[in-house]
């Protein structure tokens, strides 16, 4: 069938094209979109819903931003794609100034690729070609239970496969180590116990490992566990006593999403190599960034290959070099702390008291994250159905409820969102 007013196939879209997590057999409905603007999502019947998703993290700055417009089309008149090897360009440049300038120290060389996973891949070849070039053989990672780092067969890998979506390809993927994430939560008071499994593995494997890989802060898909920023601080320490590389991926939370505008600074520690991804260009263009440092950098090119091996096809590419630029621009030039908290502080507000409903298990917020876990799984695609008539945008999985809405969102869009959530849950 199509739809009457915007000639959209949604018969089609059924039977042959493929979303995110679904069926062919029985595909997840699908809402058809014919616009964005701001922070509202316009249907194909017209009418208006609130994002509170940001397109999976991305939209920092909602939709059809004039100055991210303008960078767009200014950077398309020029180029919209040039090959990276053997080429270079002023929007890429100049987006590695950006990077080198707000990230931790010693970060300084930048590897641009074209998606978070991809980022994911790029760290952890960096980490097994440091190690090679070292002459040492280490092949193994060790990272947190109910981790997740993306769907391509690398970040798999290092994502918990137990717990995870990735359970089913637990056989075909190298095997690394895993062990219980912290108990501390972000709020709670600081356990030095919380390091001693980590402690233990290390004095046993330390010679084995690569690198340790952690999102941190917050654990997304695996359930989005707030934990205590000192647990970051021990495990920078101990990586440094046992030589052993740090891997932080921010592609979710980099950007201020937690309130900082990187969730590491939070511990004030600094990676060896970190993952940038999804907010990094606005949610205009995918893009990522894996940044090292010069010490790293330098030991892999002395490496018997004498280069770094990778090459993405559309490595920096120039558009969205050029509206990552404009995106981080913006942000730096707006007060997006005191935005950030004015947003962590309304969500805490009205979030909170839902803590309290027999079908609640916990209620947590931290920067422009707001999370409603339930006791049991909820039916997803039940509630995006109930939530489109409370005229908003949310997309629950397993037992959690969350929002990453928009920086710019208003306290009353913010307020519908909200409420939208406490009605829903009353079904």
């Amino acid at each position: 069938m199509y739809n009457k007013l915007n000639n959209i196939d949604i018969n089609f879209d059924a039977k042959h094209i493929w979303h995110p997590y679904t069926s062919m057999n029985k595909p997840t409905p699908v809402y058809p979109i014919i616009k964005a603007q701001g922070v509202e999502l316009v249907m194909a019947n017209g009418k208006k819903i609130i994002d509170g998703m940001s397109s999976w993290w991305s939209a920092i700055h909602g939709y059809n931003h004039p100055i991210l417009n303008k960078a767009a089309i200014k950077q398309i008149k020029k180029m919209s794609h040039i090959m990276f090897g053997g080429i270079t360009h002023k929007p890429a440049i100049n987006l590695c100034k950006q990077l080198i300038t707000i990230t931790p120290d010693p970060l300084e060389c930048v590897f641009l690729a074209d998606s978070g996973s991809v980022a994911i891949e790029i760290a952890l070849k960096m980490a097994l070609q440091y190690w090679q070039a070292k002459k040492e053989i280490r092949y193994h990672f060790l990272t947190l239970k109910y981790g997740y780092h993306g769907d391509t067969f690398g970040a798999m890998s290092v994502s918990d496969p137990d717990n995870s979506m990735h359970n089913l390809y637990k056989n075909y993927l190298p095997k690394h180590i895993f062990i219980d994430p912290p108990k501390s939560g972000f709020y709670d008071k600081w356990d030095f116990n919380d390091l001693d499994i980590l402690k233990k593995e290390l004095e046993i494997n330390n010679n084995k490992i690569a690198a340790i890989i952690l999102e941190p802060i917050v654990q997304g898909v695996g359930g989005m566990h707030f934990y205590h920023y000192e647990y970051l601080k021990g495990v920078r320490q101990l990586c440094n006593q046992y030589n052993i590389l740090l891997i932080i991926d921010e592609i979710a939370t980099g950007f201020g999403r937690t309130g900082k505008l990187f969730a590491c600074n939070y511990a004030d520690i600094s990676p060896d190599i970190m993952c940038l991804g999804k907010s990094i260009s606005g949610g205009y263009v995918t893009l990522s960034a894996t940044i090292t440092t010069r010490s790293i950098a330098e030991t892999i090119s002395n490496g018997d290959a004498g280069c770094f091996m990778h090459g993405p096809t559309f490595m920096g590419n120039p558009l969205a070099c050029a509206i990552a630029n404009a995106n981080i621009s913006l942000l730096l030039k707006n007060p997006w702390q005191k935005t950030i908290k004015n947003i962590e502080k309304q969500l805490t507000i009205e979030l909170s008291p839902l803590s309290s409903y027999n079908n609640v298990k916990n209620v947590r917020v931290l920067g422009a994250i707001g999370v409603v876990e339930m006791k049991k799984p909820v039916d997803s695609i039940f509630l995006q159905k109930i939530f489109i008539t409370h005229g908003v945008w949310i997309r629950p999985f397993g037992n959690l409820i969350y929002i990453t809405p928009p920086y710019i969102i208003t306290k009353d869009q913010l307020t519908k969102i909200t409420k939208a959530i406490t009605n829903v849950l009353k079904y």
